[in-house]
């Protein structure tokens, strides 16, 4: 059975960087246009080329959305932007516009094109005439159950990806008009403004301006509050559904989310190719994915069609249970001291927590730390302040520190955790 790709978000270049490093073989992110995340960083078209070179040197991909749906206004510029990602040997494109999908086969003939998301693709056939017209994958609707990914599986010969952990929309395959008609910010051409996060309450017709809540709370209710894809679970089963690459949602999240729950499908997918006869899910990859910015968790459409079970009514706040707090540099051996940049308030006597790329993670005191005069601090309370921190056992560079912690946090966060 062939090990499927492991695909994680980039909002930016560092979170393409840490999300390599940490186990992705691939990511995929958004330039400065014509992509879905119109708020999420996104890449100037020298960071796309500085980003596709670091993946290639690693043995990695990097794919590139250009998933808006097109209107005449937008085409203008798109034939030039698809001549550069080709230039620079971009892996392949997202796509889910039929105009945008026979421009690029025609300007840039040499880009692998990939059906984005927003295709709707919920059957074989429609999967399969997208591989007819020359598309070599098709991410699928995330509306699919096991069973008829399974079924596409065996009827189509296309490369298939499939979502496996992340927000979920509460329109299908993310195609939303809520957001324009509220706020003007078109879902479809990447603004969107989470209307579906909002509170709500009903207004009866003769009664303007007397809100009813729609289930009992005096604060409304959340009623298109989706909970959080994740089938790490089960990735046993996802696995032998047959699906070529593996979907991690998030490109708007932080560096600590990428790179943490990349690790932990990273460790669950290996561990099961290692010995599929006495695989096991281990509490400690579940654990991980508790630490980063999340709502609660569903299975989505996987088994059974979603209930009142798999929305949250009473908040759109996100839980974690760990916040992250510094960034290894690197790690003098002799002294035993790592060169951190700080990224939230830490001080001495705070029990961490140390996640590294490849090595274990373990947890000790910050019982010395010096500035960058080698002077001894109590607290780094300043943004990306350079400090050095003494060092229970050795550490990579790239591994992060990180603080217990157990809060929710407000949706509207820009740079979730």
């Amino acid at each position: 059975m062939k090990k499927p790709e492991l695909l994680a978000p980039a909002g930016n270049l560092e979170k393409l960087k840490m999300a390599l490093i940490y186990g992705a073989d691939a990511v995929f992110l958004g330039g400065k246009a014509f992509g879905l995340r119109a708020f999420g960083g996104n890449f100037t078209e020298e960071e796309l080329k500085e980003g596709v070179e670091f993946a290639h040197e690693m043995g990695k991909k990097v794919y590139v959305t250009v998933n808006i749906y097109a209107h005449n206004s937008d085409l203008g510029k798109l034939p030039e932007y698809l001549k550069y990602l080709e230039s620079i040997r971009v892996d392949a494109i997202l796509v889910a516009d039929l105009g945008v999908f026979q421009i690029a086969k025609q300007v840039a003939p040499n880009l692998h094109i990939h059906i984005s998301t927003q295709a709707n693709n919920t059957n074989w056939a429609s999967v399969q005439a997208w591989k007819d017209m020359g598309a070599s994958r098709v991410v699928l609707a995330r509306e699919l159950s096991i069973n008829e990914i399974a079924e596409i599986r065996e009827k189509c010969n296309v490369e298939l990806e499939m979502f496996v952990h992340g927000a979920m929309c509460i329109s299908y395959s993310g195609r939303c008009l809520m957001s324009n008609y509220f706020t003007g910010r078109d879902a479809n051409r990447g603004s969107c403004a989470q209307s579906c996060r909002w509170k709500y309450s009903l207004v009866e017709e003769k009664r303007p301006g007397e809100f009813i809540p729609v289930f009992e709370d005096e604060r409304g209710t959340y009623i298109f509050n989706s909970k959080d894809m994740c089938l790490l679970p089960y990735i046993d089963q996802v696995i032998k559904s047959g699906v070529d690459s593996l979907k991690i949602e998030g490109r708007m999240k932080s560096v600590h989310y990428a790179s943490s729950v990349v690790k932990a499908y990273r460790l669950a997918i290996d561990s099961y190719f290692a010995d599929p006869d006495a695989f096991e899910i281990k509490d400690e990859w579940l654990d991980e994915l508790q630490k980063v910015s999340h709502r609660e968790y569903t299975t989505g459409f996987y088994f059974h069609r979603p209930t009142e079970k798999d929305q949250i009514y009473g908040s759109s706040s996100y839980i974690q249970t760990s916040d992250f707090i510094g960034l290894v540099l690197s790690y003098d051996e002799p002294t035993g001291f790592a060169i951190v940049e700080q990224r939230n308030n830490m001080k001495i006597g705070q029990e961490i927590e140390v996640i590294q790329p490849k090595g274990k993670t373990f947890k000790q005191n910050i019982d010395i730390m010096l500035n960058d005069e080698d002077v001894a601090i109590e607290v780094a309370p300043h943004a990306q302040q350079i400090i050095k921190i003494k060092m229970n056992e050795p550490v990579e560079p790239y591994a992060m520190l990180r603080r217990k912690e157990n809060y929710e946090r407000a949706s509207q966060n820009k740079d979730r955790s």
